[in-house]
Parts: structure tokens; C-alpha cells; sequence
């Protein structure tokens, strides 16, 4: 069961998602997301008698095992089946920052952008269908827990852009210098696109401010999830400025 959660349409069909490793386990364990079965060590279930309980099965399992079924290439502490959580639809939320993705294929790269929303305080992720399963395991590792806190909406985002009245930043390799932009509103959104192709043509058509991050060398481009860091930085950095001015 649990290999069969490794690919997007059985995890889809059993609602189910599966967490390893010690730290993001526990975490998991004291967040309030229904965990299914909880396969550890005996040295893990030992060092956390508590938060074992949490689970509705527990299984003792070794090292090996838990490698086995997994996709960490060493595991000495645990893995959690959890079910998926049901949020609420969403609705965007005034003086504050919704990131949308268009198109991030790479999970690796959209677990870093959920880690990145997670630490700037950014409570909801808008993604395109094509974006990848924010439940794929490799997304969740990459997330570090911060899937926990981070609410993510596959929608169809030319319909939700179109009728918002808030600002739509692009991230773009040509635009407005995000260290000089000055912000008229203390949210909005901000689409990042494609690793590949940037944002889309029919999400392009809906961007009301281009900016991007000025480079000071000779690098073709920068990785997407670095790229949202830097952008995240400055406009949360100008948005507690514009707060203060609106105060």
C-alpha cells in the first residue's frame, strides 16, 4: 500500500500521502492531519511514547524496512501514512500574499517554494493543474514540514486572476527592479512560472506589474525557488513599509 503511494493516481484514489524521516513525522504527529499508520524503529517509538499514540496503527518496523518502502535512501526513525487534509476553497485575503505557480513541473522545486511561503508567513499556494502533486513525496521532503501550514489550491488560474482586484506581480527576466518597486497595496499576487518557459501566455495577458531581480553577473537565469526567496524577501520587506506608512 504504501509503494502504491508513491505515484499521484493511487494516492489520489485512497486519499492517502506518506511522510518520512524523524523530524517531519513528528511534526505531523503533533499537527492535528489524521495519521492512518505509523510504521518506526523501535528506538523512535521508545524516544516518543506520546506522540506515537497519535496514530491509529503503529507498527514496529526496522531500518531496512522503512528504506524499502520509501524514498529516502537512509531512514532510521519512521513513516507516517496520513490522510490528505479537505481545505476550504479559497478566497483571497486582503493585506496579504498569494503565491500562484504556473507549471512547476519539478517537485523538488514547489516543496522549496512551500518551505519559502511557510517562513514569510504566506498561508496559501495557487497552482496550476499542470504543477506537480503537492503530495508527491519528493515534495513533501523537500517542504520540510511546512506543508503543515502552507494551504495549496489547484485552480484554474486565468479565471481566478481575471476577476481579482488586487495587484499581479510576474516574476520576469525583464520588468520593474524589485528593489526600487514601490508597492501600492500591502498584497497581492505574485506568479511564478514554468523552470522552463516562464509564465504562461494566458496567465501573461493577466499580469498587471512585471518585476524582476536584477542581476549583478553573467547567469543565464535563476532557479525558480531562489528566485521566489529573493522576491518574497523584497516584497514583504515593502509591504511592512507600507503598512507603516498607511498607519
Amino acid at each position: 500500500m504504501i509503494k502504491s503511494l508513491h505515484l499521484k493516481k493511487y494516492r489520489k484514489a485512497e486519499q492517502l500521502f506518506f511522510v518520512e524521516g524523524e523530524k517531519a513525522v513528528l511534526e505531523v504527529l503533533a499537527s492535528n492531519w489524521a495519521v492512518q499508520a505509523l510504521f518506526a524503529t523501535e528506538q523512535f517509538i521508545a524516544a516518543h511514547p506520546t506522540a506515537v499514540n497519535k496514530a491509529k496503527l503503529l507498527q514496529s518496523c526496522n531500518s531496512e524496512e522503512l528504506v524499502k518502502v520509501g524514498t529516502f535512501s537512509s531512514n532510521d526513525a519512521a513513516l507516517a501514512v496520513v490522510a490528505m487534509p479537505v481545505w476550504p476553497a479559497f478566497s483571497p485575503i486582503a493585506a496579504s500574499w498569494t503565491l500562484v505557480l504556473d507549471n512547476i513541473n519539478d517537485p523538488g522545486n514547489l516543496g522549496t517554494i512551500i518551505r519559502i511561503a511557510d517562513w514569510y508567513g504566506i498561508k496559501h499556494i495557487l497552482c496550476s493543474a499542470e504543477t506537480a502533486d503537492c503530495f508527491n513525496p519528493k515534495v513533501i521532503a523537500a517542504a520540510k514540514g511546512s506543508f503543515l501550514r502552507v494551504q495549496l489550491h489547484y485552480l484554474p488560474l486565468p479565471a481566478v486572476l481575471a476577476n481579482t482586484t488586487l495587484p499581479v506581480y510576474g516574476a520576469y527576466l525583464g520588468g520593474e527592479n524589485v528593489h526600487q518597486v514601490t508597492l501600492t497595496e500591502q498584497g497581492g499576487y505574485l506568479v511564478l512560472g514554468n523552470e522552463a518557459n516562464g509564465i504562461s501566455t494566458a496567465i501573461g495577458a493577466l499580469i498587471t506589474r512585471k518585476i524582476t531581480i536584477p542581476a549583478f553577473g553573467g547567469a543565464e537565469s535563476l532557479n525558480v525557488g531562489i528566485a521566489a526567496a529573493v522576491l518574497c524577501d523584497n516584497l514583504l520587506r515593502l509591504s511592512a513599509v507600507t503598512s507603516a506608512t498607511f498607519q
